[in-house]
């Protein structure tokens, strides 16, 4: 497919099957057109047809009316790290923020329709890295899903028509560090993740109706994880990371089997392929765990199942990526890369500093024996594809990048705190 049409790509591991966008760029080479984007958001776009989606938080000049929205007052819980420093829970929100989802033009950058699906005043904060459309979209041709948690699910379809929306209550995340699960998108169904400081659980809801399907509830603090559906050996799975790696059937919503062993604050997502799942978290310590669903039943422990193990250098922020069977982590949120055998687990290298990239937050991407690497501070890294840490190129531009980049045929696509980009050839 030469589209990306959700959270991590078509093939939900981070790379492009096909294309070829440029190597080198900077703010006057190889940039088909820069986009100004109103709002802020750290969701990645996808790429359907001849457009972009993405979602935007817009601040409007329009303070809190305390009368009318009590729920606004309420402060944003401490920062459990103590000794009054404010590095973690953001301040309380006090303006209407328009919750919003935009379709882009392909050609020149152009928006071609902004809907607005909530208006209101968040009930609690961000971290102060974060951002309240930290969420990507999803699409498979004939809807648009767009997640603002709190805010709501709603679904459209790709002219920006609302086709339906639910509500599923307010979360209360960690040190009101925000939200950030995206929904995934299968058949007929959307399954949406819900870890918070209160009652958790997951859901289907049919994709023409909103009407929930199932729902399963969890035991999990707050977490960031995106669900990832897999179909092998003739059954499809819903499977979420967290504390405890969690697998549900697709159809029922019943737990099928479970693994502990994880970090707290989990946020990359699962990658599949070849019937391997990766799974890591990188918080306050490190693992990844990479299981066998042909043997996956049931309480996994110490069984076979668990191919192989690592407790060092595994991400926080990041999601893996799997290409041509190597696995790339980012160690936690820094600019340090390592490459396994994804099949065996052997070392091939890392952790390498990558050059110019220091604080990482996006996701790698690949593509074509390439993989991109995109920094806090505007950098984006190109390493060559092997069992070597080869620096193809380093490119810089004028904005910040937390966002994964999204590839789409020969274009590159990145969304910074202020622009999006299109890469392409000249």
């Amino acid at each position: 497919m030469a589209y990306w049409p959700r959270w991590r790509g078509p093939l939900g591991t981070g790379a492009a099957p096909e294309g070829n966008p440029p190597i080198t760029w900077s703010e006057k080479r190889n940039i088909r057109w820069k986009s100004a984007i109103p709002g802020g958001g750290s969701g990645s776009p996808i790429v359907w047809g001849d457009r972009i989606y993405l979602l935007s938080a817009v601040k409007t000049d329009r303070p809190v009316n305390k009368e009318a929205d009590s729920g606004a007052e309420q402060q944003a819980p401490p920062s459990e790290e103590g000794s009054g420093r404010r590095r973690r829970g953001g301040e309380s929100p006090t303006h209407v923020h328009q919750f919003t989802v935009i379709a882009v033009d392909r050609a020149n950058g152009s928006i071609v329709w902004r809907e607005v699906a909530r208006e209101e005043v968040p009930h609690e904060g961000t971290h102060p890295t974060g951002s309240f459309a930290a969420a990507s979209p999803v699409t498979d041709g004939e809807v648009l899903i767009a997640s603002f948690g709190s805010r709501g699910i709603h679904a459209y379809d790709l002219e920006g028509k609302q086709l339906w929306e639910v509500d599923l209550g307010d979360m209360r995340t960690r040190n009101a560090f925000g939200e950030g699960s995206s929904p995934a998108l299968h058949q007929d169904s959307v399954i949406v993740n819900w870890d918070h400081e209160g009652e958790d659980f997951i859901v289907a809801l049919d994709k023409k109706t909103g009407k929930e399907r199932w729902l399963s509830s969890r035991e999990e603090a707050t977490t960031w994880a995106t669900p990832l559906v897999v179909e092998h050996m003739g059954k499809t799975q819903v499977i979420v990371n967290g504390t405890t790696v969690r697998a549900y059937d697709f159809g029922t919503g019943k737990e099928l089997w479970s693994v502990g062993g994880m970090t707290s604050n989990p946020i990359p997502t699962p990658i599949f392929a070849e019937g391997l799942l990766f799974v890591a978290t990188g918080f306050r310590g490190h693992a990844l765990k990479v299981i066998s669903l042909e043997k996956a039943t049931g309480d996994l422990g110490d069984t076979e199942a668990v191919i192989w193990t690592l407790d060092c250098d595994t991400p926080y922020v990041p999601s893996p990526l799997l290409h041509q069977g190597v696995l790339y982590l980012l160690k936690s949120n820094d600019g340090m890369l390592s490459a396994f055998d994804a099949a065996t687990g052997e070392r091939l290298y890392g952790p390498e500093r990558l050059p110019a990239v220091s604080s990482v937050y996006a996701s790698p991407v690949a593509v074509k024996g390439r993989i991109y690497l995109a920094g806090r501070d505007g950098a984006t890294v190109v390493i060559k594809h092997g069992s070597k840490p080869e620096v193809l190129a380093t490119n810089e531009l004028e904005d910040g990048f937390d966002a994964s980049p999204a590839i789409a045929g020969d274009e590159l696509y990145l969304r910074g705190r202020e622009h999006l980009y299109c890469i392409a050839e000249e």
